[in-house]
């Protein structure tokens, strides 16, 4: 029997995964939790053989919960299970520790073929993602633009940003219209976004 928790922020769509799992043979679904704390705690709690959990949900989220995982319960196989996959999504997935990686829009017994294939140790990832994956340009910004751009992701002012990072006020804003201008992007919310989007950030 393979032990199985669900994370998931969406209570409808956790529970019917939990009813459609129930009708496997050689799974049982062992805890649910709706954020990624909960989800820790359950999983310390119950010891589950594969974490199915939601990339966007209330923190630690997605791929910061499978680097929590890989720490707290090594031996927990994590798939992501995800409503908008995006190809830079993946690969952070894929080098946090992730075993799987699947959209919520796959066939309905996709999921459970999926925990099988990980408990036995075979990576799966979604195809059309690691189709999408594969043709994925390289991130045109620096590790100094991702960094002062995700610092700037929720309007945080320019001479904030200056005194974190221990720059002049010019060189961040430099720095920023630089990224934005790479990203052609119109201004550093959509930079953000676009960058965000192919999982730069």
């Amino acid at each position: 029997m393979i032990r199985v928790l669900l994370a998931d922020d969406e209570d409808l769509i956790r529970e019917a995964l939990a009813a459609l799992l129930g009708l496997e043979a050689d799974l049982t679904v062992v805890a649910q939790a709706g954020d990624g704390r909960a989800a820790l705690a359950a999983a310390r709690a119950h010891r589950p053989d594969v974490a199915v959990v939601d990339l966007e949900m209330p923190p630690p989220a997605g791929i910061e919960l499978v680097a929590e995982f890989g720490r707290a319960l090594p031996g927990c196989a994590v798939v992501i299970l995800t409503g908008h996959g995006r190809p830079g999504h993946l690969r952070q997935a894929l080098t946090a520790g992730a075993r799987g990686f699947l959209a919520k829009g796959a066939p309905g017994g996709a999921l459970a073929d999926v925990i099988r294939r990980v408990h036995a140790g075979i990576r799966y990832v979604d195809p059309a993602l690691a189709a999408d994956a594969l043709t994925l340009p390289p991130c045109p910004l620096t590790p100094r633009e991702l960094e002062l751009l995700r610092l700037a992701e929720y309007g945080t002012p320019v001479p904030v940003i200056a005194r974190r990072t221990h720059l002049a006020a010019g060189t961040v804003r430099n720095h920023l219209a630089a990224s934005v201008q790479k990203l052609g992007a119109a201004d550093r919310a959509e930079a953000v976004r676009i960058a965000r989007e192919a999982g730069w950030l």
